[in-house]
């Protein structure tokens, strides 16, 4: 009994050792940071405006270099076995033309709402035959534009570990290693030739250990949200910046030439409705300007000095209707 109450306390210590170290303390704000968006073609077309329009403007206008980029499924195959990359080809080739640099994101669980992104004719088939066709999607996509040296990194589905948030199947982990066997092979690059473009599994920053991307791939690329909406409203998380600088440090204990990154800063509102009908006290409930700014200031403490922004599409919306302060905040990190 004695022991088994040591081995309790023991264990208390190490809790109480682990919660002080993650979350006391404060680091040094990342400097030189490598500012970037994530663009959606999808989710731009939602807000009804030009989204070719307004990808030119993130380019020429907001002057964005480091872009990631989503290869939609059930954009390219929305018919089995006829494949349509001209949205794609438009913007990879726009952003090349500028010399800009790409995260390709490629699978079945994408950027942005449902999460889950496969075409309608897929729920037909057989889950072999699904995850042939997605391995067979892959392999067209990877093959098009492995020659691209634009694109720097393949990010391999999204948040796949996160199962409390989107319209998304259970996880098959055997399918996700065969994803990313799959890109390795084909985008091969032997060491006497050069580096091979590295493999990014993004993670949950708040709920996820880093664990499941970083045995998987060279970059694990976090979230950093504040207020989120769920089913007890609105919630902003009481976790401090030091947060993700210390939980950074200890996976890399386990991983030591793993790198992190932010692929997604919450920079626009997120509420129960899409933000195109969510009024202006609903919008700033979770992202007013002050906390735009203080979303950026939050994210620099991190000391993560490579940080994707996310909600670009809804920054040039709100300046199409006369609020440009978001858009002009921007432009300012992307001197």
């Amino acid at each position: 009994m004695k022991i088994f109450k040591k081995i309790i306390l023991i264990l208390i210590i190490i809790i109480v050792g682990l919660f002080l170290y993650l979350l006391v303390g404060s680091t040094e704000p990342a400097e030189n940071i490598k500012w970037g968006i994530t663009f959606s073609r999808e989710y731009a077309s939602s807000f009804e405006l030009d989204w070719q329009k307004m990808f030119l403007s993130i380019l020429d206008d907001l002057k964005v270099k480091n872009f990631r980029l989503v290869a939609y499924w059930d954009e390219i195959e929305k018919e089995k076995g006829k494949y349509d990359f001209s949205d794609l080809d438009w913007q990879i080739n726009e952003v090349s033309k500028r010399g800009g640099e790409i995260t390709l994101a490629i699978g079945k669980r994408l950027p942005r709402w449902p999460e889950c992104h496969d075409p309608e004719w897929l729920k037909n088939e057989a889950k072999e035959i699904q995850d042939q066709k997605l391995f067979d999607y892959i392999k067209i996509t990877v093959n098009r534009y492995k020659n691209n040296q634009n694109i720097k990194i393949w990010q391999i589905e999204n948040e796949p570990f996160l199962r409390t948030f989107g319209i998304c199947p259970k996880l098959d982990k055997k399918v996700l290693d065969q994803e990313i066997a799959l890109v390795r092979e084909l985008d091969f690059i032997p060491p006497e030739v050069g580096q091979a473009r590295p493999i990014m599994i993004t993670e949950s920053g708040e709920f996820s250990t880093w664990i499941g991307g970083a045995r998987r791939a060279d970059i694990v690329g976090t979230s950093i949200y504040r207020t989120i909406y769920g089913k007890l409203g609105y919630v902003t998380y009481p976790i401090p910046a030091i947060f993700y600088h210390r939980k950074s440090n200890l996976i890399k204990l386990f991983f030591k030439d793993l790198k992190i990154i932010s692929s997604e800063v919450q920079a626009e509102p997120w509420g129960n409705v899409p933000v195109t009908q969510m009024t202006n006290e609903q919008r700033d409930k979770s992202m007013s300007f002050e906390k735009f700014n203080q979303n950026i200031d939050y994210a620099i403490r991190t000391g993560i000095d490579e940080l994707y922004l996310w909600g670009v599409e809804w920054w040039y919306w709100q300046k199409t209707k006369g609020d440009d302060r978001y858009w002009n905040r921007a432009k300012e990190l992307f001197k």
